[in-house]
């Protein structure tokens, strides 16, 4: 039987290491479970994006340049959005006008309001066992060592 590391050897290991496998994690259980239900991450971000009721300051259609652009901090090296707007188009979520800007349809407005949902019960998986404020506490050690590292926390 393998023994739970000390406080202390917990306090020796690096931070890069558990941020990265929890990164991972996350995003593989998540992106399951929306795959689960018929849908991705990248496609979810998509009507996110395009929605003047979430993301879009003004619901303007929006060119896959400028939403690589706009996603650039959380999109993934495999994201295609190419194919995930184009699965979107074909559904009727999403539509693209002659200058290749999408739009997010009513559908694809609706569909974005009931894809949301879903979030809920992902996050109460995740903070399973976890109270409100030890996950605020490791939010703020993690800010603490994004600027200790020199980035800007948002």
């Amino acid at each position: 039987m393998t023994s739970q590391p000390t406080d202390a050897q917990l306090a020796a290991q690096p931070a890069a290491y558990w941020t990265g496998v929890a990164y991972e994690a996350l995003i593989a259980y998540t992106r399951a479970q929306q795959a689960e239900k018929g849908y991705t991450q990248p496609q979810f971000w998509l009507l996110r994006n395009l929605s003047v009721h979430d993301i879009s300051p003004d619901g303007e259609g929006m060119t896959l340049d400028e939403l690589r652009r706009a996603m650039g901090s959380y999109l993934r090296p495999e994201d295609d959005l190419a194919t995930e707007s184009e699965t979107l188009v074909q559904r009727g979520w999403l539509t693209r006008d002659a200058d290749h800007r999408l739009w997010l349809t009513e559908a694809g407005e609706q569909a974005r309001v009931d894809l949301a949902r879903n979030a809920p019960a992902i996050r109460a998986v995740l903070h399973a066992g976890i109270d409100d404020a030890d996950y605020v506490t490791t939010v703020k050690v993690l800010q603490r060592l994004i600027r200790n590292a020199g980035g800007s926390v948002a």
